[in-house]
């Protein structure tokens, strides 16, 4: 089925070629993801967690609002929530209170939280370098910039189309 409409069709079947490419992809991202997680055990954080941290880090003083932050990180809100209340136990960040929307709440970095990313970010860095950058020429790091620029932007225009 489509997503469009109900009407039933045929499934176009990846071709060998097709088949490698996505096999390919699925299995080195998923380890590149678990190496780089695993790369910042060290540090305590997990790579969400990170990815957090950097964004705030990022952020006009170091603070965004939570619906921004979990688009940004590409984490549901639920997820972003459970996150947030791992990372307020370990003193990285803290919630407040969006004084104009009583509904919406601020996540902010803590001293803590900044001396963190800053502890981990030259490792987490040669990590992204050793595990997958430095595995690329120039004109590979080009290629696969546009592809997934060509990905993104079909599923941002498939999730407008489906708003």
């Amino acid at each position: 089925m489509t997503r469009q409409n109900a009407t039933p069709l045929a499934p176009k079947w990846l071709n060998p070629s097709e088949m490698k490419a996505w096999r390919r992809y699925i299995v080195a991202s998923r380890r590149l993801l678990e190496a780089l997680d695993a790369d910042l055990a060290g540090h305590d954080l997990s790579m969400p967690d990170y990815e957090i941290l950097a964004q705030l880090s990022d952020a006009p003083d170091r603070r965004m609002r939570m619906s921004d932050l979990a688009d940004v990180a590409m984490l549901s809100r639920s997820r972003l929530s459970h996150r947030m209340k791992v990372m307020e136990k370990a003193g990285w960040v803290k919630r407040e209170a969006c004084p104009i929307d009583k509904r919406g709440f601020f996540a902010v970095m803590t001293p803590k939280g900044w001396k963190a990313i800053v502890a981990a970010a030259p490792d987490h860095v040669d990590s992204v370098r050793t595990r997958f950058i430095d595995h690329l020429t120039k004109a590979d790091q080009v290629a696969l910039a546009q592809i997934f620029e060509k990905v993104e932007d079909s599923l941002r225009q498939q999730d407008s189309d489906l708003e």
